[in-house]
C-alpha cells in the first residue's frame, strides 16, 4: 500500500489537492481538498441585491457567466421581477458562447494532454497522417510545420506550453504507458491543440460583443439585459458562432471519436457516485426549468436511469470534514460561512469545499449529468448524439454499448465535447430567433419594475455543472447570500456518514500502473473540470 499525493492538480482553474491510497496496482481510498476560500458570501452581505451580479461573478474566470446569470436569477426571484423574451434569448447566446469556450478550452487545454503525447507525434509519418484526418473526417492542418515545432520545442529543451508532462511522455525517461495513441493521431491532436488556443479566443468575442468583454461581463444585469443588438452586431454574433461550430464539427468531435477506441479501457472506472443532478440551462420562451434545452432533473442510480423533479429545498451542505465552524446540514437558503481553519487531516477536516448533497445524496454535476438528463428525458438532439456516439463504441468494442457505458471515465470526456456540438447548433438557431423576434417589432429588453425585500434562489448550469445562488433581501439590502458553486458539488470531502464525495467516488477502484506518476487519477480529476 502506498499513498500518493497530487499538489498542486495542475491544469484545472482553482485550487486542489488529491490525495490517494493505492493497494496492488488500484486506488483504494481518496480525499479531495479544495484548497482555496473565498467568502464571497460575506462579501455581499449588506449590498444592494443588484450588486450581486457584479461581484459574485469574480468566483471564476472561466465560467463568470453563469454565476451572473444564477446571481440575476435570484435577484429576480427575490425582487419580483419577469424579465423580457429578448433578454432571455440574449441570456441564452451569451451562456452558449462561454460552454463552447470553456468546453474547447477543458478538452484541448486542460485536459487533452492526458492522452496526447506530443513527443510521439515526433515520429509520425506525415503522408499517414493526411491519410489518418481524411479517414477520421477531422480537419487537416500543416501537419509538417506543427512536426517542425515540436521538434524545435525538444531540441532547444524549452517545450513552451506542453512542459509540465516531460518525464512521462518520454523526454528524460520511459514514457507512461497509458500514452497508448499512434505518432500520427498525436500530431493530428496536438496541431488541433494550437488551433483551439485561437478558436477559445473567437468564442470569447462573441461574449464581449453581447457583454463588453470577457471574463466578468457587464449586461445581463437583474431586469433583462443592456445589450441592444444592431443588425451589424448579430452579423457580428452569427459569423463568429458559425466559425466556432465549424471548429467543433471538424475538430473537436472527430477527434474525439478517433481517440476513444484506443481508450475503451476508461470505460471501465471512474464512473463516481453515480447520481446525476442539473439544474437545467438554455432557458425556453415559457421559463419552466423542465423544459430547458437541457432540463432540469435528477438521476438516483440506485434507482436506475430515470430522471426525477428537483427542487432548491433538497439541497444540503455538510461541514464535519470542512473548516468550517457552523452547524452542518443546512440548506443554504439558511446556510452560514464562518471560515475555521485548523489542519489539514484526512482523518479529520480537510477541505474548504463543503459536502453539497441532495436528499442526502452525494451528486455529479457537469455535462455527464446535464447530457444523461437530457438523454433520459427524450430531448431529441441529444438523444440521437448520444445514439450516434455509441454506435462507434460498439464497433470499436465489438459488442453493442448502451447509455450505461456512459457512467466512467470515458463517459465524462465523451459527454463534454458532445454538449459542445449540441450548444454550437442551438446557438445558430437562438441568434435567428432573435432575428425574427426584432423583425417582428419586440423592443423590449429590460423592466425598472422590481419589489424591496423576498427570498430567491437562482438555480442554473455552469459549463463545468450546477450552480446555484440562494439571497435574502430585507430592508432593501441583502441580508444572507449563498453559492453553491459546481466544483462544491464534485469535489465534496465526506458527510457525517463518512460517504464520499463524487470525485473521491470516482478516484477509488481505478487503476494506478505507477503511483509515483498517477496519471488515471489526473484523467479523473481532469475528466471533472473542477
Amino acid at each position: 500500500m502506498a499513498r500518493t499525493v497530487i499538489d498542486p492538480l495542475t491544469r484545472i482553474e482553482g485550487h486542489l489537492r488529491v490525495e490517494v491510497e493505492v493497494t496492488d496496482g488500484k486506488v483504494s481510498d481518496a480525499w479531495v481538498t479544495g484548497e482555496l476560500w473565498r467568502g464571497m458570501e460575506l462579501i455581499l452581505e449588506n449590498r444592494h441585491p443588484e450588486d450581486a451580479f457584479w461581484i459574485s461573478q469574480r468566483i471564476c474566470g472561466v465560467c463568470p457567466i453563469s454565476h451572473s446569470h444564477a446571481s440575476a436569477q435570484s435577484t429576480e426571484q427575490a425582487l419580483g421581477i419577469k424579465i423580457p423574451n429578448n433578454a432571455r434569448i440574449i441570456r441564452n447566446l451569451i451562456e452558449a458562447a462561454q460552454y463552447l469556450h470553456s468546453h474547447i478550452l477543458w478538452f484541448y487545454t486542460l485536459a487533452a494532454l492526458d492522452f496526447v503525447n506530443p513527443v510521439n507525434a515526433l515520429s509520425a509519418n506525415i503522408a499517414d497522417t493526411y491519410a489518418l484526418a481524411q479517414a477520421a473526417g477531422t480537419r487537416v492542418a500543416d501537419f509538417g510545420a506543427v512536426q517542425k515545432r515540436l521538434a524545435g520545442f525538444v531540441e532547444n529543451g524549452q517545450f513552451s506550453i506542453f512542459s509540465g508532462h516531460l518525464g512521462w511522455w518520454g523526454v528524460g525517461e520511459e514514457k507512461h504507458p497509458g500514452y497508448a495513441l499512434p505518432p500520427e493521431l498525436d500530431l493530428i491532436a496536438t496541431a488541433h491543440y494550437l488551433e483551439a488556443l485561437e478558436l477559445q479566443g473567437v468564442a470569447a468575442q462573441i461574449i464581449a460583443v453581447m457583454s463588453g468583454k470577457f471574463p466578468h461581463h457587464m449586461t445581463s444585469i437583474p431586469g433583462g439585459t443592456a445589450f441592444v443588438p444592431t443588425e451589424q452586431k448579430l452579423d457580428d454574433i452569427l459569423f463568429r458562432f458559425t466559425r466556432v461550430k465549424e471548429f467543433i464539427d471538424t475538430a473537436l468531435i472527430p477527434d474525439t471519436l478517433a481517440i476513444a477506441p484506443f481508450i475503451l479501457d476508461t470505460a471501465s472506472y471512474g464512473a463516481g457516485c453515480k447520481n446525476f443532478l442539473s439544474w437545467g440551462v438554455f432557458e425556453s420562451a415559457d421559463m419552466d426549468p423542465y423544459t430547458r434545452s437541457l432540463p432540469r432533473g435528477f438521476i438516483e442510480g440506485a434507482k436506475g436511469l430515470s430522471v426525477m423533479e428537483v427542487g432548491p429545498e433538497m439541497v444540503t451542505e455538510d461541514v464535519e470534514h470542512a473548516w468550517y465552524d457552523s452547524p452542518s446540514g443546512l440548506n443554504p437558503a439558511k446556510g452560514e460561512t464562518a471560515a475555521k481553519f485548523t489542519s489539514l487531516d484526512v482523518n479529520d477536516k480537510y477541505s474548504w469545499g463543503k459536502a453539497a448533497r441532495l436528499n442526502g445524496l452525494p451528486a455529479e454535476v457537469g455535462p455527464l449529468s446535464r447530457m444523461l438528463v437530457a438523454y433520459v428525458d427524450g430531448v431529441p438532439e441529444v438523444k440521437k448524439i448520444i445514439d450516434d456516439t455509441l454506435g462507434v463504441l460498439s464497433k470499436a468494442a465489438g459488442a453493442k454499448l448502451g447509455p450505461e457505458v456512459l457512467l466512467s471515465l470515458l463517459g465524462r470526456i465523451a459527454a463534454r465535447n458532445l454538449e459542445a456540438k449540441v450548444v454550437a447548433d442551438w446557438s445558430i438557431g437562438w441568434v435567428l430567433e432573435l432575428v425574427e423576434a426584432i423583425k417582428g417589432g419586440d423592443s423590449a429588453y429590460f423592466v425598472t419594475e422590481r419589489g424591496s425585500d423576498g427570498d430567491g434562489a437562482g438555480l442554473w448550469e455552469a459549463p463545468r455543472g450546477s450552480v446555484g445562488h440562494w439571497m435574502s433581501v430585507k430592508g432593501g439590502k441583502i441580508s444572507k447570500y449563498q453559492i453553491v458553486a459546481p466544483t462544491t458539488w464534485d469535489i465534496a470531502p465526506r458527510n457525517a456518514d463518512g460517504v464520499r464525495g463524487p470525485m473521491e467516488e470516482a478516484l477509488v477502484g481505478s487503476p494506478c500502473v505507477d503511483a509515483k506518476r498517477p496519471l488515471e487519477a489526473l484523467r479523473i480529476a481532469h475528466s471533472f473540470d473542477p
